[in-house]
């Protein structure tokens, strides 16, 4: 299968992992991820990989319970980096070389992230998964997903999530909702619709790196998408 991509930016939510328990990283779920990333590398293409940490810890809903904001966006990110470890060794389990990135010195846990360094990695083969978002409190992993994209010069960043794309409206509480196929940055801010946060999607647009969400959670799709095939939306 011929890729329309050379170097992609993979950005996975951390709810995601959590499968079917609800909770946590189900392992059934980050093999499968695991299976369809080794999948594309083996047909040539780059990976880097920004994952979330919802199924662990998020910041703004610990700030909302009385967390020092600045302190629950640390745990935030820390769980990024336990996502982050936890696929990279799913990766290597099944013969593919994976290498973690952290925004903060967090040696020998990672690597302390260097778009050089990182973009060695992508160049070797191995897929660079870079956690801890930007290292900053007050970002969310989206907006660190769109500035290590920007930085390590990828194409494209693939937004996968358990949707398949982008909607009018939120589809599992709006069965009129309509999908788009393709729709611009402008337009989404526009319409105030919830793709990624402004600040992530001000960045791609400011930067030329367009976005396609699709739906990760079935087997296949992220090869689909690779290959150019119209499963997703397309944000441009």
């Amino acid at each position: 299968m011929r890729s329309k991509y050379k170097r992609v930016l993979l950005k996975l939510s951390g709810e995601s992992l959590m499968g079917h328990q609800g909770h946590g990283i189900d392992s059934e779920r980050l093999g499968e991820y695991a299976r369809q990333i080794a999948e594309i590398v083996q047909q040539g293409v780059e990976v880097a990989i920004v994952i979330g940490g919802g199924n662990i810890f998020r910041g703004l809903q610990g700030a909302a319970k009385g967390f020092d904001r600045i302190k629950g966006d640390q745990m935030g990110m820390l769980a990024t980096t336990i996502n982050s470890l936890a696929l990279s060794s799913a990766l290597e389990a099944i013969g593919q070389p994976a290498k973690v990135f952290t925004a903060i010195n967090m040696f020998p846990i990672g690597e302390h992230y260097s778009y050089r360094r990182a973009i060695e990695a992508l160049e070797s083969g191995i897929v660079a998964i870079m956690a801890g978002g930007t290292g900053n409190p007050f970002f969310t992993t989206d907006t660190g997903s769109a500035l290590r994209g920007i930085e390590v010069s990828a194409d494209v960043m693939l937004k996968g999530t358990r949707i398949d794309g982008v909607y009018t409206a939120d589809p599992e509480k709006d069965p009129t909702a309509t999908k788009f196929s393709e729709i611009t940055y402008a337009e989404v801010l526009n319409r105030g619709l919830k793709v990624m946060d402004l600040t992530a999607t001000a960045l791609c647009k400011e930067n030329g790196l367009p976005i396609v969400v699709f739906d990760m959670d079935t087997p296949g799709n992220l090869a689909k998408v690779i290959a150019g095939e119209p499963i997703g939306t397309l944000v441009y």
